[in-house]
């Protein structure tokens, strides 16, 4: 299974990023994959993530109604939107693989990618 996240970098407060997680190695439509950031100094955390049957299954409650996960089986692959960014959106975010049922708990999660940079400032 491998996993890798792409499409961080630097936005001013308010602005968007598009993250993406390429995946190979397992079906993708038979796990649950999304996105688990950790802030400098702070535990990891779950902020989304997308079931087999192209469900979004959880969003974190710091992000809901700013981020949308959604996921191109067809190119194996999974997107994260996040719109109108806050400076408390800085972190590093890592895309994840594991059962539905674990979300949003990190340490219950089977697979990880490298993670990717975004920093939210002006």
């Amino acid at each position: 299974v491998q996993l890798q996240a792409s499409g961080g970098g630097l936005v001013q407060p308010g602005g968007s990023l598009r993250l993406s997680c390429a995946t190979s190695g397992f079906t993708l439509k038979y796990y649950a994959v999304g996105w688990v950031r950790q802030a400098l100094g702070k535990e990891r955390e779950g902020v989304s993530c997308i079931d087999g049957f192209d469900v979004a299954t959880y969003y974190g409650n710091s992000t809901k109604g700013r981020f949308t996960i959604s996921r191109d089986n067809a190119k194996s692959a999974v997107y994260l939107q996040m719109n109108s960014l806050k400076p408390e959106d800085t972190a590093v975010y890592y895309c994840a693989a594991g059962p539905t049922e674990n979300w949003p708990r990190p340490d219950r999660l089977d697979s990880w990618g490298q993670g990717t940079l975004v920093t939210v400032s002006s």
